[in-house]
């Protein structure tokens, strides 16, 4: 009975290691942080113990080694003489013996497996944090009582990991795409919806995605000439209504700024009429200065630049100083939030009932890749949208009926206004097409 219950504690023991080593290697910091904030003092020390884990680990590699060989010599002791006492009346005393060796020592292989290692192993796995919580306790004394053993294998440990040329602290940093893993994984389990999780994607595009995918290209952009009579602004007001306004001097290259329907209908309201030209020689006068960002900055760096200048408008122009379109801070804020703010009608993708889609030759490609699912596009970065990718794969300016084939999808021009792809057909490419192939 003594050596049942000594093999029971040596299997209790090393399950304990077995969960102490899991659970702190599978606990996930974030969640610990969050308990420790909430005043948990044993996820503090979780905490402590995963930024320096080397003298953690080398004491429950003593105990499981200790354990083991301990287990070894106990069962033996304790179940080859009943397994030789049985094999007895069957076999010769010498392969009795040997037979019950062999048994004994199976049977204690397999319990310990079983009970000591995957039992408390999969227990860990479930619920890293709350173990890891429970056991830092006894780990933490452990390691205290075990210091001057744990030191002397640690140090050979980390001299062994440097000659090796490796990192001897763990790399706690939380990197993008760490936080879109989380994502994904919340989406899949429920916890994070889908519009949720497009959202979070939709940020971290802001740093890979040109102002050009947001733009008011230069053929939509609304303007005023300074020339203007009163008429004309009001009946483009009425006609085209927007928030802002570029004035310019001639041409749309020629900006000389913007103005604020807002302050247009004060005037409006105290019967003034809408002199662009005189209020541009006013001190003070109702046209403003306007941003000026170049065409290949990202959304993040327009941001950073709309907060320096305090401006939420801005123009965007090529290396030739041509202005090529405007962007606003809605723009930017429309690209994060995605379906969650812009109306079904205004998707630039529109997905059909035959699982086809139709597209706005403005399409960014982001979003293109994210309903395609497809990772891969030819001559990546010569284009920001759709119809760049079509003029980039047709080597000309797109016409009606020209079609495009890349990775399984079929790409047909439907519409062209004046030189500018209005809308595309995607279907899926038939089985035996090649995998890329360009037609007019």
């Amino acid at each position: 009975m003594t050596s049942f219950t000594l093999i029971a504690l040596l299997i209790a023991a090393s399950a304990f290691f077995a969960m102490a080593e899991l659970s702190l290697a599978a606990s996930r910091r974030l969640k610990l942080q969050q308990l420790a904030e909430d005043g948990d003092a044993r996820a503090d020390r979780v905490l402590r113990v995963q930024e320096q884990p080397g003298a953690f680990f080398t004491v429950v590699q003593i105990g499981l080694n200790t354990v083991a060989i301990l287990g070894g010599i106990v069962g033996e002791g304790l179940l080859t003489p009943p397994f030789e006492a049985a094999l007895s009346y069957l076999l010769s005393p010498a392969q009795a013996h040997a037979l019950g060796f062999i048994c004994s020592f199976a049977s204690i292989t397999v319990l310990f497996i079983i009970m000591a290692d995957l039992l408390p192993k999969r227990l860990a796995m479930n619920e890293p944090e709350g173990i890891a919580m429970v056991l830092v306790g006894p780990m933490i004394a452990l390691t205290t009582l075990l210091k001057p053993l744990a030191w002397v294998f640690t140090t050979v440990t980390e001299g062994l990991i440097r000659l090796l040329g490796r990192p001897t602290i763990r790399d706690n940093r939380i990197t993008h795409a760490d936080i879109l893993a989380l994502a994904e994984a919340g989406n899949q389990a429920g916890v994070v919806g889908n519009a949720e999780q497009q959202v979070i994607e939709n940020v971290f595009e802001l740093d890979t995605r040109t102002v050009e995918s947001a733009m008011t290209p230069r053929d939509r952009i609304v303007f005023f000439l300074l020339d203007d009579d009163d008429r004309i602004v009001r009946t483009r007001i009425a006609e085209e209504p927007h928030s802002t306004y570029l004035v310019c001097d001639g041409e749309v290259d020629q900006v000389l700024g913007y103005v604020d329907t807002t302050d247009l209908f004060q005037r409006v309201l105290r019967d003034e009429k809408l002199d662009l030209r005189a209020c541009h020689a006013q001190e003070g006068h109702l046209i403003k200065k306007v941003l000026i960002v170049p065409d290949r900055i990202t959304l993040a760096e327009v941001l950073t630049q709309f907060r320096q200048a305090h401006e939420d408008f801005a123009v965007i122009v090529n290396e030739y100083s041509l202005v090529v379109g405007v962007i606003t801070l809605n723009d930017v804020m429309s690209t994060v939030m995605g379906s969650l703010v812009a109306p079904h009608d205004e998707e630039s993708i529109v997905r059909r009932e035959d699982g086809s889609y139709l597209a706005d030759g403005i399409t960014p490609i982001p979003d293109l890749q994210r309903a395609l699912e497809l990772e891969a596009w030819p001559n990546a970065g010569q284009y920001d949208t759709l119809a760049g990718f079509l003029m980039v794969m047709l080597r000309r300016i797109p016409r009606r009926t020209d079609h495009v084939y890349w990775e399984g999808w079929r790409f047909e021009v439907m519409d062209v206004d004046s030189h500018r792809v209005d809308q595309v057909m995607i279907t899926r490419q038939a089985p035996a097409q090649p995998p890329a192939q360009i037609s007019a």
